[in-house]
């Protein structure tokens, strides 16, 4: 029995908030499970005079429970990994290509949500696209690169970990050998009162609130 591999085309997706011809950039990935449609509401506060928010969305899609109904979104799973991984880092590529020959930003930030943010952490480590700020929220580091971005291309990328001291996934010690962790590689850590979700509070503490 033989495995065959066959390269196709393949379209994807993404959703705006604010207009492009704002000064700053902010790139969303969603976490496991979510739509780019209904993730980039979580932005809808921040001022839409300064910031154009662009949320990509994963490219494996299914039903969140049976075969009917809810549909989500991930990144990728443990079948067939690397290669994902590579589809993914084309992916970015190819739509901060796109982005980049319709403006020059002011400053960019790449924003990582839960599964979104090992994706959002590959891509930096491989990208030449200039990230001037660098956010995981509520996510676990990949183990396939390195958390410290020893390259001189990320020395001045401000680079921050958030995470609720509610968090499902990361209660109890988990929670501060999390903290400890990020704050070890160089991230400034935000912790905030909260679950697994993006909450409001430290949301509007890293960008501008809009009056």
């Amino acid at each position: 029995m033989g495995t065959g591999i066959l390269e196709i085309q393949k379209t994807a997706r993404y959703r705006t908030f604010g207009d492009e011809s704002n000064p700053h950039l902010i790139i969303a990935l969603h976490g496991y499970g979510q739509l780019a449609e209904y993730f980039i509401r979580n932005f809808e506060s921040l001022d839409p005079g300064s910031y154009f928010i662009v949320a990509p969305e994963g490219m494996h899609r299914f039903y969140l429970q049976g075969s009917s109904g809810r549909v989500g979104a991930s990144w990728m799973t443990k079948e067939w990994r690397e290669q994902d991984i590579e589809e993914n880092v084309l992916y970015m590529e190819k739509l901060t290509e796109h982005l980049a020959s319709r403006k020059n930003y002011e400053t960019v930030t790449l924003l990582g949500f839960s599964q979104g943010g090992a994706t959002a952490a590959r891509w930096l480590d491989r990208t030449r696209f200039k990230i001037d700020r660098f956010i995981l929220w509520a996510c676990v580091f990949p183990e396939d690169i390195n958390p410290g971005f020893d390259a001189e291309s990320f020395s001045k990328v401000e680079k921050i970990f958030v995470l609720g001291d509610e968090d499902e996934y990361f209660s109890g010690d988990n929670f501060h050998k999390m903290n400890a962790f990020y704050e070890s590689h160089g991230f400034r850590v935000i912790n905030f009162q909260g679950k697994h979700r993006i909450d409001i509070n430290p949301l509007h503490l890293l960008f501008k609130k809009s009056e």
